[in-house]
């Protein structure tokens, strides 16, 4: 017998007669449930994203797109690209941006590559939802809005409903029934670009966006 068969041997000999039952993770984070309502799973998820240096705008259904130009002008954008063929795309035809130029994502990345990287100041997405325990959001890239997006330009707006924050990266697994399909890319963000040399020096923008603004609507009331 050789070595790697008497390695193999006892491996095989080891094995449990029984495998070890499957953790229930259900059970597990049934202990840190804390009952929160909406307002409080908020202040959370905005404690948390705004000490990775992200900035947090609270608006209304309604009046997002007028802050999302005010933010523009303040921050001098002079392009802002967006997924037309979106719900909160369509929003944006309708409202005055002033000296900001929107431009709709059209056609292949080859194409658009040289002006996303050298001409186009901001992307603005959607959201999917967003987790309190870790200040983070949860972007699904998709045909009509790419990763591309939220990772190119200088600046990343993003648009967040309340209602969709969840408590956990598990609940949000559970609420949405993610096991039942997933994009190609699932993106967890929590701040803008970062990245430190050996000095531990901090710096922004290295990989990606050196700003990360997120524009919170329907945080009004205290439903569930």
């Amino acid at each position: 017998m050789s070595a790697r068969d008497r390695i193999l041997a006892k491996l095989r000999a080891a094995q449990p007669a029984q495998p070890n039952a499957l953790p229930d993770p259900a059970e597990h984070y049934a202990t840190r449930a804390r009952n929160e309502s909406k307002a409080d799973r908020l202040a959370r998820f905005r404690t948390g994203i705004e000490g990775f240096h992200a900035e947090v705008h609270l608006s209304t259904a309604t009046d997002w797109p007028d802050l999302l130009a005010s933010l523009c002008a303040q921050k001098q954008v002079g392009t802002l690209m967006y997924g037309a063929d979106t719900p909160a795309g369509a929003r944006l035809h309708a409202t005055g941006f002033g000296a900001t130029a929107l431009r709709p994502w059209q056609g292949e990345f080859e194409q658009l590559k040289a002006d996303l990287f050298h001409t186009v100041d901001a992307g603005f997405t959607q959201t999917r939802g967003a987790i309190a325990e870790t200040g983070s959001l949860i972007v699904w890239a998709s045909a009509a809005e790419p990763r591309t997006l939220s990772l190119v330009p200088p600046i990343h707006f993003a648009l967040l409903d309340a209602n969709h924050i969840h408590p956990t990266f598990f609940d949000a697994l559970r609420a949405e029934n993610w096991a039942a399909g997933l994009p190609t890319n699932a993106l967890l963000i929590s701040g803008p670009s970062k990245t430190a040399d050996i000095q531990q020096t901090l710096a922004y923008g290295a990989h990606g966006p050196k700003e990360l603004v997120v524009i919170v609507i329907n945080a009004e009331g205290d439903a569930q």
